[in-house]
């Protein structure tokens, strides 16, 4: 008996000490890649010559400047965001809640937009509204309304995704009943429907705002320095004006917005997984409903909304992109694509798109190694539910802490990386690693965020039988949460490679002049004038589309049943 019992203990510190290291290693890299720079970029704004100096904030605030840029920060973020959940509610509804022929392809196309390269976006947008465009006599080009409407094109999905997952478990029951009892269509939806997807929409409002807020190459490439955000603001103040403390200052002010978002969309996201175990075990959906007795059907308008959506916003860039790129001065061809393997009109490149294109797959795929590896450590301890209110209050703030990444300027952490990690034992300046492991922590959170609502769905009960027939901790993670996580790993893998491969704002920080990435070598073929070197951008970016668009079709096919949400 006593020789058991020796052995469950063993057994239990073992356990105890492999979920020690689980979250040790995970935060060791947070703390190294990530609170390291960003913590010694804000000290060069906020302690210069080794004095603590908050003169700074004053400053910077009392400029017309920062808040210009602050208000136009918000007031794009905010107006995306809404118009996001406007048209994205509606394409929840019909690829989620409705059935029809092709719905998984249409949801896999919906989802490319969101992992495009912000600069592909860009150049999307920019060529559909430039006056020679088919849309260039609105006359919007390089406009608050241009941004906007690239930055739906950006988020559409996650709106279309989240609230989607939600609704399509979710039970009828409540809104049939309140049609029997008379309620009209729209009034069931408003008052029963509507308040049970809120977490939902809520929590993807939420995420919205922030991508929006942090977004870089989109409003670079479409707004330039006139509608300029705060993100864009601290990489003119870094690299044109050599202005730390003014970069330091509007990068605790993008933290704290963000900061503000993510703790909005922790706690509603808590109501949302809460609101899963209210869902029907079976799916709830219905064959689409367009035409009954000879009228519009009910599910006719968000169908049609949703084809305009499609249609209009999210295919007509793509396919004017793919136009351009075939588009030269000598008329129709293939001439921009076989300009690829030079360096451009009057050697604008160092290297050529292709030889970008080998680096991009290179530390893309360095990239989603260490971000698999450390996110899936993270999702697996924070899966866990522990019975203790300070252990799950633990797990909680670990959670939140690896989600820091997505509201922190990627020019913060690509220029903290230059000036932290330049010196042994830890001096990456010159290393290929360097591009890859910023990468990584930008891709870490999407990582997290998809693995761990399908280890959260596993029945402890299941982890609770197999350790007591005996099993040991590792076997139980390899027999029981296993297969769970081989399920959401291939999701996991595609959106850190497609991330990875267009991750824009560090990386320019990053790249070295002879080994450029794709998203970097695009966004200076756009910055220099002819038409060659604006048709090989074009081409660059249908490259760089078609890559993140098959590696997401792929991991479409590799996924489970149950979604990663925000």
């Amino acid at each position: 008996m006593d020789r058991d019992r020796r052995r469950l203990t063993r057994r239990s510190q073992a356990g105890a000490l492999a979920w020690v290291l689980g979250a040790g290693v995970p935060l060791a890299f947070l703390s190294v890649f990530f609170l390291w720079p960003v913590a010694t970029m804000v000290a060069r704004g906020f302690v210069p010559g080794g004095t603590l100096d908050l003169g700074g904030i004053s400053e910077v605030l009392s400029r017309r400047r920062t808040w210009r840029v602050i208000g136009i920060t918000v007031g794009q973020s905010l107006t995306a965001t809404v118009a996001a959940l406007l048209l994205g509610v509606p394409g929840a509804y019909v690829l989620y809640r409705c059935r029809f022929r092709s719905r998984r392809l249409v949801r896999g196309f919906v989802t490319v937009p969101f992992v495009l390269p912000t600069v592909v976006v860009g150049v999307a947008f920019r060529s559909l509204l430039v006056e020679t465009g088919p849309l260039g006599f609105l006359g919007i080009d390089g406009t608050f309304a241009a941004v906007v409407a690239a930055l739906v094109f950006f988020n559409y999905a996650l709106v279309v995704r989240t609230v989607g997952a939600l609704w399509e478990r979710l039970d009828p029951r409540a809104e049939e009943a309140a049609r029997s009892l008379g309620a009209s269509p729209w009034r069931a939806f408003r008052t029963v429907t509507l308040p049970a997807l809120a977490p939902a929409v809520v929590s993807a409002g939420a995420v919205v705002f922030l991508f929006c807020a942090t977004s870089f190459g989109v409003v670079l490439t479409m707004g330039g320095l006139r509608y300029g955000t705060i993100e864009t603001e601290v990489w003119i103040q870094t690299t044109q004006f050599l202005d730390l403390r003014a970069a330091a200052v509007l990068s605790v002010l993008q933290l704290l917005v963000v900061g503000a978002a993510l703790l909005l969309a922790s706690r509603a996201r808590r109501h949302y997984d809460r609101s899963l175990h209210l869902r029907a075990d079976r799916s709830a959906t219905h064959p689409l409903r367009l035409r009954q007795a000879g009228r519009p059907g009910p599910d006719a308008p968000a169908t049609a909304l949703t084809a305009v959506v499609v249609l209009g916003l999210l295919v007509l860039p793509l396919a004017h992109l793919l136009a351009g790129s075939l588009r030269t001065p000598e008329g129709w061809g293939l001439g921009n694509y076989r300009r690829l393997a030079t360096t451009g009109g009057t050697n604008a490149l160092t290297v050529t798109v292709w030889e970008a294109a080998l680096n991009s797959l290179r530390a893309a795929v360095d990239a989603t190694v260490i971000a698999v590896v450390v996110g899936t450590l993270v999702a697996l301890v924070v899966s866990r539910r522990p019975r203790s209110p300070g252990g799950r209050r633990a797990l909680g703030v670990l959670d939140a802490v690896f989600m820091l990444p997505l509201g922190v300027s990627a020019v913060t952490v690509g220029f903290g990386f230059l000036i932290t990690l330049d010196s042994p034992p830890l001096d990456l300046r010159g290393s290929a690693l360097i591009v890859p492991i910023a990468q990584a922590v930008v891709a870490v959170p999407l990582v997290v965020r998809t693995v761990l609502p399908v280890l959260r769905a596993i029945d402890p009960r299941l982890r609770e039988a197999a350790a007591v027939l005996g099993a040991s901790p590792g076997r139980v993670l390899a027999t029981v949460d296993g297969p769970f996580l081989v399920r959401g790993l291939g999701l996991a893998v595609g959106f850190a490679f497609a991330v990875s491969l267009g991750e824009f704002g560090a990386t320019a920080f990053l790249s070295r002049p002879e080994s450029p990435t794709l998203p970097v070598v695009i966004f200076r073929l756009i910055g220099r004038p002819g038409a060659e070197n604006y048709g090989m951008a074009l081409a660059a970016s249908v490259v760089l589309a078609t890559l993140t668009a098959g590696v997401m079709m792929l991991a479409e096919r590799l996924r489970g049943d149950r979604m990663g949400t925000w």
